[in-house]
């Protein structure tokens, strides 16, 4: 019976797959699984939604002479997620009657490339949808994209002159440029150089909240933030301003939590509390009119709609509905005009925007089935006592004994490694009981389900004999955040989701290090330790896909084992719904990574020809060897840094 007919006579279909992976619940659908097995974007055609397979799409890059690992960037996401949170302020801000406007911004560091600004341009200008700067680079960035005179530019971070007379510059040609204050020192270069350029500047000022908020980046708020001024500080800024006769050029409070900002509950207090300091610099006779909420509109990466750290127990519209209420009522309060709220919402804007997609090269497993003949290397007679033991326990076991017998065994292999260490037991014999350990555990996991309840001794079982899948990308170049801070990132098959998953895995990368691996999954109720994936069949691709992977994984990557960039391909569709590559980048080749570590290619390939000249003339290889073997060399230059078919 084949495979497919068999699953679906057991009840198991792409409906199953998409409840197993938790399409729809992180999906937000852009993504989906289709009716015959295959995971899909939703893209647009005329206007319509129409849900493209991933499969083929990948087949149309083969088609193109481009291989995995790839980086599919999806503008019409973007598209969506621009709409869909300006018009979710504008609704809030129409329902409770409020008298300002809402501009959004779009910090430039959550995704630097330079594809990702100019659709956040494109389709952020019906909306004055500005760019936020954090670094002189990025700044300029910005000018050379951003001419919309009702959008804002907000520059945040340290900023020396330089930074200041280019924020001036464009202030003066008609663009709304923002100047924050992140210290003290700061204030006197902006004056200065305003004062040099003929320029009454516009300035914000960052103040740190006493308020902090949970989840992986809580650092950036409180006492201890890196950026802002403490309310000490803020009023000497105030008084200085005043002094020189430039307090009206304070415009804007703005504040930062942090990034993804999973409780809403959070989100509501520090609102109250910024909004004090916004009335009371009104007070101060300032005369403000900007709000800046900064970032932290979190999107769940889990799909657990809870306040876990990769979730968010809120949605856009409860997001932007706390943020005009919370500051309109204490606007209304103090009797201050409602000022215009601009957020920072990076993650939230740009985190669908981009899938990497990668195939398995090969996996690994530790299941062992029981062998149904002697192993001659394991003869009870002659071996010594820890093995005998170890045959005893294979010998003996049973679903009523699972956990004594699992101890058991943990304990005996442990006996035969050090047995094996002092040389009291062969290597033939010490491989025979590995074998006969992995045995014993594959017919312990097979046991389990058969117990009413589950011992705390065996709930691990699984992830201990998870299968690893070697993965064609880097963990460090393209999911950084994976390594480094345990992020987690929705990951499944984008194929093959008729059939039933029958193996569980680990995710492993081609990086010589132990540390790139992924190990950690998203679940609804908690972490998954391991992800149900199917068997690697010969001959045949099988290719994953992490998802919602557009926030801060590029400009995070970096070159370990010098693997560089991935080939990177945006996707359309064009008026007759066919699919529309846009843009296609290919990834680095070794030769551009080397230069990167300041290498020079010529002088590789000069070093490398007199190694092969002295092989020859040394008679170790022949002129036709050695010439095949220069030219491998070069070819290896300008190859694809990834495992190339």
């Amino acid at each position: 019976m084949a495979k497919g007919v068999a699953d679906a006579l057991n009840g198991w279909n792409a409906v199953k797959s998409a409840e197993l992976y938790g399409v729809d619940a992180w999906g937000h659908g852009y993504f989906g699984v289709s009716p015959d097995g295959f995971a899909t974007v939703r893209l647009q055609k005329g206007g319509k939604p129409v849900d493209v397979k991933f499969e083929t799409i990948v087949k149309e890059l083969y088609d193109r002479g481009m291989s995995l690992p790839v980086l599919l960037r999806f503008s019409d996401i973007l598209a969506s997620r621009i709409k869909t949170i300006n018009e979710a302020f504008a609704k809030a801000i129409a329902d409770y009657k409020y008298k300002g406007v809402y501009r959004g911004v779009y910090p430039i560091k959550v995704n630097q490339q330079q594809q990702a600004v100019k659709d956040v341009v494109t389709y952020g200008r019906a909306y004055h949808h500005g760019l936020e700067a954090g670094s002189k680079a990025e700044l300029i960035a910005a000018l050379a994209y951003m001419h919309d005179p009702e959008a804002y530019i907000v520059c945040n971070g340290y900023k020396d002159e330089e930074f200041v007379r280019l924020a001036l510059g464009s202030l003066k040609m008609g663009l709304q440029t923002m100047l924050v204050l992140e210290s003290l020192e700061e204030l006197d270069i902006i004056l200065s150089v305003a004062e040099s350029m003929k320029v009454k500047p516009r300035i914000g000022i960052r103040v740190k909240l006493s308020s902090k908020v949970g989840g992986k980046w809580s650092e950036s708020g409180g006492d201890r933030s890196v950026f802002g001024l403490t309310p000490s500080q803020l009023i000497l800024a105030v008084d200085r301003l005043r002094a020189e006769g430039k307090l009206d050029c304070l415009e804007m409070l703005h504040y930062h939590l942090g990034s993804q900002v999973p409780n809403i509950r959070e989100i509501r207090d520090t609102i109250k509390e910024a909004s004090r300091f916004y009335v009371g610099l009104v007070k101060e006779g300032a005369p403000m009119g900007i709000f800046d909420i900064g970032g932290g509109l979190a999107i769940d990466y889990d799909g657990s709609h809870t306040n876990f750290e990769s979730s968010a127990n809120y949605d856009i519209s409860e997001y932007c509905a706390d943020v005009v209420e919370g500051i309109m009522l204490a606007c209304d309060h103090a009797k201050v005009p409602h000022p215009t709220i601009i957020s920072e919402s990076g993650r939230a804007l740009i985190g669908y925007y981009s899938v990497l997609l990668v195939d398995v090269l090969g996996t690994a497993t530790f299941e062992t089935p029981e062998s149904t003949t002697p192993d001659p290397d394991l003869d009870s007679k002659g071996v010594p006592e820890c093995i005998a033991n170890l045959l005893d326990v294979a010998k003996n076991l049973r679903t009523k004994n699972l956990p004594e017998y699992f101890n058991d065994a943990l304990y005996y292999r442990e006996e035969i490694q050090k047995a094996f260490k002092q040389g009291l037991i062969t290597l033939r014999q010490h491989a025979a009981a590995d074998r006969l350990f992995w045995s014993i555990l594959t017919r312990i996991r097979a046991e389990v389900p058969k117990l009413k309840y589950v011992p705390e001794d065996l709930l691990g079982l699984d992830e201990a004999m998870a299968d690893i899948y070697y993965c064609n990308f880097s963990v460090f170049q393209s999911l950084p955040d994976a390594w480094a801070i345990d992020q987690l990132f929705p990951i499944m098959p984008i194929h093959r989701l008729c059939e039933k998953p029958a193996r569980s895995a680990h995710l492993s990368d081609i990086t010589c290090d132990c540390d790139g691996q992924i190990d950690k999954f998203i679940d609804l109720h908690d972490v998954k330790r391991a992800l149900p994936l199917h068997s690697v069949r010969e001959g045949e691709d099988y290719i994953l896909g992490a998802f919602l992977v557009g926030a801060y994984q590029e400009t995070l990557g970096d070159l370990h084992n010098l693997f560089g960039d991935t080939n990177v391909a945006s996707v359309r569709l064009d008026e007759d719904g066919d699919i529309d590559f846009t843009d296609e980048v290919e990834g680095d080749t070794v030769e551009e990574v080397l230069t990167y570590v300041e290498y020079t290619p010529a002088d590789l390939v000069a070093r490398f020809r007199r190694l092969t000249d002295a092989a020859m003339k040394a008679k170790r290889i022949t002129a036709l060897e050695r010439r095949k073997i220069l030219a491998s060399y070069e070819n290896g230059l300008r190859g694809y840094t990834y495992f190339e078919i």
